[in-house]
C-alpha cells in the first residue's frame, strides 16, 4: 500500500459516508442556530445522528457549524446542496497563510485535519494575514485545492475522510474580520454541538448493553448498566442546562460561555470514555470481535473523543476560572 492509498474497507467507509451525507444535504437537512430560541432541539438532532452514524455526525455537525457561522459574521447565505466543512485545526506542523492582492485575498499552504475533505463543496478555512488570524469561505473547486488522503491509519472515524488539504494560490473570501470567527459567542456554543454529538455516539456504543441485558438479568451486568445510565443522563442533563443558558443569553452577556463549554465537553469526553469502558468490560470480547456495528461504532467513539484535549482543555478551565470568566 502506497502513502497516497487507503485500504479498501476505508474506501468504502469513506464513500458510504460520503454518500449519506450527500442524501442527508440533498434531502433538506437542516438544523435551528445556536441561541435562536431551540438550542436543545438543534443538539438532540446531533446527538441522534451521533447515536446512528459518528462519521456522519462528523460532516452533519460541521456543516450546520458552517451555516451558523456564516450567519453569525454576516457571510453569504448557503445555497441548495452545498456541503460545507470548517476547516479550523491549527497544529504547529500544518499552517496556511493569507495575502491580500489586487484581486482579493489568496491562500497558500497546508491545511490539516480537514473532515469531509473530497465531500464538501466549500469550507471555511482558518489562515494567518498580517493583521491576525482570519476566516475564509474557499470554493473546493477553485484550481489549487489537492486534497491528500491516505495518512488516516486507524479504522475509527475513516469514514469521515479527514486528510490534509493543499492550497495553492487559492482565491478566497474573507468573513468577518481579523479574530472574528474565534472571538464571538458563538465558537464556544458551536464546541458544545460537538459534545452533542459525542453524547450521541456514548449512547449508541450503551445500546448494545441494553439490549444484553433486556434479554438476560446478570447481576454484574445490570450494574454495568445501571452505571452507564447514570453517565448517559449527566450528559444529557448538562447539554439540556447549557442549551437553556444559550438559548438566554446568545451574545453571551454573562461571559460565561467559554467557561461552559468547557465544562460540558469535558463532562462529556470524560463520561463517553467511562462508557467505553464499562461497555467494554460487561460485555467481553464477544461483540468487540462478532458484532461489526458495534466494533466499528466504539472505535469511532474512541478516536473522535481525542478531539478533546484532556488536561490541556481542563487546564484552560482552570484558567477561566481563576479569572473568574
Amino acid at each position: 500500500m502506497t502513502a497516497a492509498a487507503l485500504p479498501a474497507s476505508s474506501e468504502e467507509a469513506v464513500a458510504a459516508t460520503a454518500g449519506a451525507f450527500v442524501a442527508l444535504i440533498d434531502g433538506g437537512w437542516s438544523l435551528p442556530l445556536p441561541g435562536s430560541g431551540d438550542t436543545a432541539g438543534r443538539w438532540r438532532a446531533l446527538r441522534d445522528l451521533g447515536a446512528a452514524d459518528l462519521p456522519l455526525a462528523r460532516l452533519a455537525e460541521g456543516h450546520a457549524d458552517a451555516v451558523a457561522v456564516l450567519a453569525e459574521l454576516g457571510g453569504p447565505p448557503v445555497t441548495s446542496g452545498e456541503r460545507l466543512g470548517v476547516w479550523a485545526a491549527e497544529p504547529p506542523s500544518g499552517r496556511v497563510t493569507a495575502r491580500r492582492g489586487p484581486g482579493g485575498w489568496r491562500l497558500d499552504g497546508r491545511k490539516q485535519w480537514c473532515s469531509g475533505a473530497r465531500v464538501c463543496t466549500a469550507a471555511l478555512v482558518t489562515a494567518h494575514a498580517d493583521d491576525g488570524r482570519r476566516l475564509f469561505l474557499v470554493d473546493l473547486s477553485s484550481p489549487g485545492v489537492a486534497p491528500a488522503p491516505g495518512r488516516w491509519a486507524a479504522p475509527g472515524m475513516a469514514g469521515s475522510d479527514t486528510a490534509d488539504v493543499l492550497l495553492d494560490d487559492v482565491p478566497a473570501s474573507e468573513i468577518g474580520g481579523p479574530r472574528a470567527y474565534l472571538d464571538r459567542p458563538g465558537f464556544w456554543h458551536g464546541g458544545i454541538g460537538v459534545a452533542a454529538v459525542w453524547a450521541g455516539g456514548a449512547a449508541g456504543v450503551a445500546a448494545v448493553l441494553e439490549a444484553v441485558v433486556a434479554a438476560s438479568p446478570d447481576p454484574y451486568r445490570d450494574a454495568a448498566w445501571g452505571a452507564v445510565d447514570v453517565l448517559l443522563s449527566g450528559m444529557e442533563a448538562a447539554l439540556a442546562v447549557a442549551a437553556a443558558e444559550i438559548d438566554a443569553d446568545p451574545a453571551d452577556g454573562a461571559g460565561t460561555a467559554a467557561r461552559r463549554a468547557h465544562r460540558v465537553r469535558g463532562l462529556v469526553a470524560r463520561a463517553g470514555t467511562e462508557v467505553l469502558e464499562t461497555v467494554a468490560g460487561a460485555l467481553g470480547a464477544g461483540p468487540a470481535a462478532h458484532d461489526a456495528r458495534y466494533a466499528a461504532h466504539a472505535a469511532d467513539l474512541a478516536v473522535y473523543l481525542r478531539q478533546h484535549h484532556g488536561q490541556r482543555d481542563l487546564a484552560v478551565l482552570a484558567d477561566l476560572l481563576r479569572a473568574g470568566s
